[in-house]
């Protein structure tokens, strides 16, 4: 990049260069957004030398370097941490840039580990060496303002400036609205069925360049080195766990946001059209996605979800998906819905007449939360001080409640403080065989009841007071409008 010199070194030097760079990459994407937000017909022609340019690679080194996934080698056996201290940050992506601009770079299998997931089943993860996940995220860098101009605002899943919290605010809000039919929708193993064939079609409708067509197809097919040591190729999906997955996921789902935005009663359709298909006894309908957790509320009968989830059905299967028959339900606002780890559900206001649609955490994020807390528990020798143990419980607890707190939640948070309190005192318990109760209250409640040890306390979650998310709409601000 002219005017800034990559080096070796983490210090002063390297930040002051990512700076410059950040501030570079940002203008250049809010013209590719601003130009693409223009002409909605638009391929871009010229995109391979961004994603060779040293200033996105630098940024893209900084995304990589400050992951948590830095500390894991892929099937070349080196980190992020290791190319730092050996071979050097500069020399690493200038050979980094020279593959990829004599068309030498062609990217590694993923190396497969599996992790535990609800219900005892396994999620298979695909760990890319730190070449390839540079080279993924520059290319996020630039592909991501394009396509953030075609995804629709009902879309809200690893998107820039938006969150989990919106999704669940708007379900709350449509369905306080007589949108109290709701398609809970699953599909079956998302990220490892997508047809590649289907999503580089939606791919080229935005970009015209051939290399980075060829990038991303090489991306795609590059195959996963699974545990036992054979490599398997893959011919569908997107592997989880890159870095490019989510941006690539969430332009094949966006296939389902624009059929439900054009069909009547959809989120097009104005106030006195949802009136007149009303008084015809026609549904209406809001569709809200976070990836690929999605819920479609109706305004109708049970037989019109009934018809909207097999129309939807159609639709994804062009993508080479498919509906879990198990998990994708059909039910009504006062029977409630899990969605994101909220429960969304319409009852009876205590002490009132009126019904209102409240969110609060549901009891399988409860479930899992105390199962972590127990396991951590249980596996903290007893040898160690108890701030050790208080290290690792508070992050856990005030993470869950930050994600919790703008709901119905402070039950949830007092039983959650009693589940803790108990695992903590059981632990000392077993850490002092010998003392009683009023030695461990002297030693480590001063003489009350609630643990610490010096400086450090126990996290009261009952003492998080909750708060009301505020529901932002179609107001959420793009990164890259304010920078153009």
């Amino acid at each position: 990049m002219p005017g800034v010199t990559l080096v070796n070194t983490g210090g002063p030097e390297l930040e002051y260069a990512l700076f410059r760079a950040e501030r570079r990459v940002l203008e250049i994407q809010a013209k590719l957004h601003r130009w693409a937000g223009d002409d909605r017909h638009r391929r871009f022609d010229d995109l391979f030398n961004l994603v060779c340019d040293p200033a996105f690679l630098l940024v893209a080194w900084g995304r990589v370097r400050s992951n948590k996934g830095a500390r894991s080698a892929g099937v070349d056996g080196r980190s992020a941490f290791y190319i730092e201290a050996r071979v050097g940050v500069e020399e690493f992506l200038d050979r980094l840039r020279v593959s990829l601009k004599d068309r030498s770079f062609w990217p590694e299998p993923a190396r497969e580990r599996m992790i535990p997931k609800a219900g005892g089943k396994m999620r298979r993860l695909g760990i890319s060496t730190v070449a390839d996940r540079v080279v993924q995220a520059s290319l996020k860098l630039v592909l991501e303002p394009i396509f953030e101009t075609d995804f629709l605002p009902c879309s809200y899943g690893f998107r820039p400036n938006r969150r989990a919290h919106d999704a669940v605010a708007e379900v709350r809000l449509l369905t306080s609205k007589k949108y109290e039919w709701i398609v809970e929708g699953d599909i079956k193993a998302c990220f490892d069925e997508i047809s590649h064939p289907a999503l580089m079609e939606r791919v080229r409708e935005r970009v015209g360049d051939k290399r980075v067509l060829s990038l991303v197809k090489a991306f795609l097919k590059a195959g996963i080195l699974a545990e036992d040591g054979l490599l398997r190729e893959t011919d569908t999906g997107t592997p989880q766990g890159s870095i490019l997955s989510p941006l690539l996921s969430n332009v094949a789902l966006s296939v389902l946001d624009e059929h439900i935005a054009r069909l009547p009663g959809g989120p097009a359709t104005s106030r006195s059209q949802r009136q007149a298909r009303r008084r015809r006894g026609l549904p209406n309908f809001r569709l809200v996605r976070f990836a690929d957790d999605w819920c479609l509320m109706v305004t109708g009968t049970r037989a019109d979800a009934e018809a909207l989830k097999e129309e939807i059905s159609e639709v994804l299967a062009g993508m080479g998906l498919r509906l879990s028959p198990e998990k994708t339900l059909i039910t009504h606002i006062d029977e409630g819905l899990d969605f994101l780890g909220w429960r969304i559900q319409r009852h009876r206001k205590r002490g009132e007449e009126r019904h209102y649609v409240y969110t609060y955490p549901a009891k399988k994020a409860l479930r899992a939360v105390c199962q972590k807390i127990k396991d951590v528990c249980r596996g903290t020798n007893t040898n160690q001080p108890l701030a050790v143990l208080l290290h690792r419980l508070n992050p856990m607890l005030r993470g869950w409640c930050t994600y919790f707190r703008p709901g119905v939640s402070s039950k949830t948070f007092h039983f959650l403080a009693s589940v803790v309190w108990r695992q903590v005192m059981a632990w000392l318990r077993r850490k002092h065989r010998k003392a009683n109760w009023k030695a461990i209250r002297r030693r480590y409640c001063d003489g009350g009841w609630w643990p610490r040890d010096g400086e450090t306390s126990l996290l009261h979650a009952g003492s998080i007071s909750t708060t009301r998310y505020r529901y932002r709409g179609a107001a959420i601000p793009s990164p890259w409008t304010a920078a153009g």
